[in-house]
């Protein structure tokens, strides 16, 4: 995945495909592959699959905000020269999808959001700061998923190497901290753009009632639940996660 990156101005991006603009925004924790699933299912039918690499830890820690990362997002749209796109991000991705939709409505055709946060303090995870707990990670990692074995090594390693950074903890701490500040209750019920929310029946992080929170709040949304499936559904479910998706858009004329 990552020798397909291309960078352009102070982007660097994964680009795949032609058609309807897909821009997917990767949580704290979650890495571009993530989304491999998606990646490879959507430009045969006619979509253009982008995921920005989020300036997560490059920002002065002042800037390293939800914020922030939506006005990133807005500048790499109009970098792109896109008049529309449907948004989907997952975990802090899906928070940054949904203040950007907020923020720019008319940019945004659709949002999708699976394990967002936005609505819930704990999707953060308040315990990661356990520096050189190799165990403990580990632990951490697996709870993000229904079934243990998805989290491989690799991806506790990069886990791993994240909280035992010490400029990667502080912001990691800090974007955590400015997703509790940038609680989304009170904006949601003014965002009309059409949702798609997509969720794991058994996910520990953003538990199941977060999803019936957004699809109460959002004037216009449509909820599915993925059984046996954690905060990851895009990962865990690939398949399942693509066809929920698609026959969405499909519906929606996207």
């Amino acid at each position: 995945m990552k020798n397909n990156l291309r960078q352009e101005g102070k982007f660097t991006y994964l680009e795949k495909g032609e058609g309807t603009p897909i821009v997917i925004l990767h949580g704290l924790m979650g890495g571009l592959s993530n989304f491999d699933g998606v990646v490879d299912f959507f430009p045969p039918k006619g979509y253009k699959v982008l995921i920005p690499e989020l300036p997560l830890y490059s920002m002065s820690l002042l800037k390293t905000s939800v914020g922030t990362f939506a006005k990133y997002l807005k500048e790499f749209i109009d970098f792109k020269g896109y008049d529309d796109v449907i948004l989907l991000g997952n975990s802090l991705g899906g928070h940054i999808a949904l203040l950007a939709t907020k923020l720019y409505p008319e940019i945004v055709k659709g949002l999708v959001i699976t394990g967002s946060s936005g609505l819930y303090e704990n999707a953060m995870g308040e315990s990661y700061p356990r520096r050189g707990d190799y165990e403990f990670i580990k632990k951490k990692a697996q709870n993000v998923f229904y079934d243990p074995e998805v989290a491989t090594k690799e991806i506790v390693d990069e886990v791993y190497e994240t909280v035992s950074d010490r400029n990667k903890l502080v912001k990691t701490l800090a974007i955590a901290k400015s997703a509790i500040r940038h609680n989304m209750a009170k904006d949601l019920p003014k965002m009309k753009t059409p949702t798609c929310i997509i969720w794991g029946k058994n996910d520990d992080v953003t538990p199941p009632e977060v999803a019936e929170d957004f699809k109460r709040l959002l004037p216009d949304a449509d909820l599915f639940w993925i059984d046996k499936c954690g905060h990851a559904a895009m990962m865990e479910h690939p398949d399942l996660f693509n066809e929920i998706l698609y026959d969405w858009m499909q519906k929606r004329n996207f």
